[in-house]
């Protein structure tokens, strides 16, 4: 998968998505500052959701458009998305500001319009929200534009998943990334369940990543531990400012924090390789080896009280300290000195 200057694949290094949402809370002046922020954090890409409360939702006040059990407890649907959405009209210029950033920048489309305004700005790829991943219909003509697009799996079942992997192939489309997900504002680390990721990727044949929401960088450090390409994560210049996504965001420096943990991981993780570095050479220096621990003359029995295993590591191999004891020595040795096989009488 290839998202601008992006190659991801399994060897490569995550790719790191701060999610704007609706952390602009109303002002493009903040949204500007945000994607400056990001950058700035260490994100290589700042994603957008492109709806508009009426492509989204109905204007309805019946029960069902009530949210129950969220953090946004009791809030009508519609009202709350035309609290949150991000202007159409802005997009363009976002993307720009992206783009002088030196930043990707993507969106998350949910409806059929959202994807063609996405296509009149070129953007590189497309996100799948968590609760469209069962909208097959969005997903075919997502996956027709013929870009990379990322699948959330918030709320997915096994046949949600391969139902919306089956649309995007169907659509001649396997630039495909699922990320695991737990849809929950905020989410409980002990349902994160990243050992989801090794299996996605496994299991489907496709990049996994991670879409969190948990509070703080464990997750996304254990993300990357079990192979997570992308990792996303909402971003906000200063929860203060409020909004919708405020509450599960990360700021500036606990983004900056996440990141450096994030490429860390990376470099810990490393690759299987048995071959030792030039450091590692010099640490056998300090290994155990054969020395003679006191004096022994010529003709003496070699045995476990003049010769041992110990450090430093410039003797004989200790596997030869069995085959060894009992025999005699051909010459005077001194205490400190590195035992050799030519020290023993073959006689």
């Amino acid at each position: 998968m290839k998202i601008g200057k992006f190659d991801i694949h399994k060897n490569s290094k995550v790719f790191i998505i701060a999610e704007l949402s609706a952390n602009h809370n109303g002002s493009i002046e903040v949204a500007l500052e945000t994607i400056k922020a990001a950058k700035r954090a260490g994100a290589d890409c700042i994603k957008l959701q492109t709806y508009t409360a009426d492509t989204i939702t109905l204007d309805s006040d019946k029960d069902d458009f009530k949210i129950k059990g969220t953090i946004w407890e009791g809030q009508n649907l519609h009202k709350l998305y035309q609290e949150a959405y991000t202007p159409w009209e802005w997009h363009q210029q976002l993307f720009e500001a992206a783009k002088a950033e030196g930043l990707v920048c993507f969106s998350s489309p949910f409806d059929k319009t959202a994807v063609d305004l996405l296509e009149d700005l070129n953007t590189p790829a497309y996100k799948i929200a968590s609760f469209e991943i069962t909208d097959i219909p969005l997903i075919e003509y997502t996956a027709s534009k013929g870009k990379p697009i990322i699948l959330s799996t918030g709320i997915a079942t096994v046949e949600d998943i391969e139902l919306a992997l089956d649309a995007c192939r169907r659509m001649g489309n396997n630039d495909i990334a699922l990320l695991k997900c737990t849809s929950s504002y905020p989410a409980p680390i002990d349902e994160a369940n990243m050992c989801m990721v090794k299996d996605l990727a496994e299991r489907f044949g496709v990049i996994s990543g991670l879409s969190d929401h948990t509070i703080g960088s464990t997750v996304p450090v254990v993300a990357t531990c079990f192979g997570a390409k992308i990792i996303e994560k909402h971003f906000i210049l200063d929860r203060s400012i409020g909004g919708p996504d405020a509450s599960f965001s990360m700021n500036e420096e606990e983004f900056t924090a996440m990141v450096k943990a994030v490429r860390e991981t990376e470099l810990a993780i490393g690759k299987v390789d048995y071959t030792l570095t030039d450091k590692q050479v010099k640490g056998k220096d300090f290994s155990r080896s054969l020395y003679v621990v006191k004096d022994i003359q010529q003709g003496e029995i070699i045995s476990a009280e003049n010769v041992r295993s110990i450090r430093p590591g410039f003797g004989l191999h200790p596997k030869f300290l069995p085959e060894i004891l009992g025999k005699k020595v051909n010459q005077n040795i001194a205490k400190g000195e590195r035992f050799s096989m030519d020290f023993i009488s073959i006689d």
